[in-house]
């Protein structure tokens, strides 16, 4: 990659000399991981065994101490490794639905998706808003994010799946608890190297008028674009820009990665003979419980991680679960 990086013609195609630059980028990202810990590793092995010699225990102490903290350090970079497939490195659509309920439905749909936000925040992702639709009263009835980071669809892509909210509602007079769910999709954003053959006949384009968030992009034309693919009942929605055509392009897009993903998880069930599972990896299957009344509890239901620190989860602090279920299927990779 430094070879290539230092090609002096390596700029006259622009667009391939950026991905070269990234990923050059990444790599020595990694690499200088890697070496951090192996420094850190010699070093403190080294002091504790001066200390030992000098009967010091305080800094035997203190450097045992800090190898722990080596250690989380080399475990999150274990769980990191584990995001080599096809399309890991990629950005993701992150699509959120509101369930049957109505207002508690899109309230909670509205929960998720600042819990989102609020963990790509923490990463350093990029988050750009595609399509919002707002809810009658509160909450939102769906929305769908492009979240661009360096293996985003790779870290989020085990969120995929039906969440649960039981709570005491705040719009019940009566302080009644209720069950809200919500369902959450994540596609790969799909590069130009991936060719989805896509016919026009099994397309049905509608336009309609933007609303939802984000003033500045409301129009006052039917510039907001739904594309429906008849095969297989997929419906993507792009409002983000004022031109009907690139919210078009931007539709075309996400209708792609969601085809994608689609194949990806086909050849996954393939390849692992699990076609016994394969509503673990669909729609319609619950994932994960948040319970905030009577107690607090938040338990993925696939891996078994479990938390009461609730309002922590829904500020964005979702790795524990995440790093469990990349962690479960690499294990159930290596099983088959």
């Amino acid at each position: 990659m430094n070879a290539l990086a230092e090609d002096p013609g390596l700029w006259s195609d622009p667009d391939k000399a950026q991905k070269i630059m990234q990923e050059r980028n990444i790599l020595d990202a990694s690499l200088g991981d890697v070496r951090k810990i192996e420094a850190a590793l010699e070093d403190h092995i080294g002091l504790i065994a001066l200390a030992e010699e000098e009967g010091d225990e305080a800094v035997a102490a203190e450097s045992e101490a800090a190898l722990k903290t080596v250690l989380k350090e080399a475990e999150k970079l274990e769980i990191a490794a584990l995001l080599s497939g096809e399309a890991d490195s990629n950005d993701a659509y992150l699509q959120i639905n509101a369930g049957a309920g109505g207002t508690e439905a899109q309230d909670w749909a509205q929960m998720l998706l600042r819990m989102y936000v609020r963990w790509a925040d923490r990463r350093g992702y990029k988050l750009t808003w595609m399509e919002e639709s707002e809810g009658e009263e509160a909450g939102i009835k769906s929305a769908t994010l492009k979240v661009s980071g360096h293996q985003a669809y790779g870290w989020l892509k085990t969120e995929t799946g039906v969440h649960r909210l039981v709570r005491i509602s705040p719009f019940d007079s009566n302080a009644r608890r209720h069950t809200s769910f919500a369902s959450v999709g994540i596609s790969p954003v799909v590069d130009d190297n991936i060719d989805i053959a896509i016919e026009e006949k099994d397309l049905r384009i509608d336009t309609y008028r933007s609303s939802g968030a984000g003033g500045q992009h409301v129009n006052t034309t039917d510039s907001a674009v739904r594309i429906t693919h008849t095969p297989t009942g997929i419906v993507v929605a792009c409002q983000s820009e004022r031109s009907q055509h690139q919210n078009k392009a931007n539709a075309m897009s996400m209708l792609k990665a969601r085809l994608y993903e689609q194949e990806l998880k086909r050849r996954e069930a393939e390849a692992m003979h699990a076609h016994e599972e394969k509503s673990d990896i669909g729609w319609g299957h619950q994932i994960r419980s948040y319970v905030l009344h009577p107690y607090q509890m938040i338990k993925d239901l696939r891996t078994g991680v479990e938390t009461t620190s609730s309002q922590a989860v829904l500020d964005g602090d979702l790795d524990r679960f995440l790093e469990a279920a990349l962690a479960q299927g690499a294990s159930s990779k290596r099983d088959n």
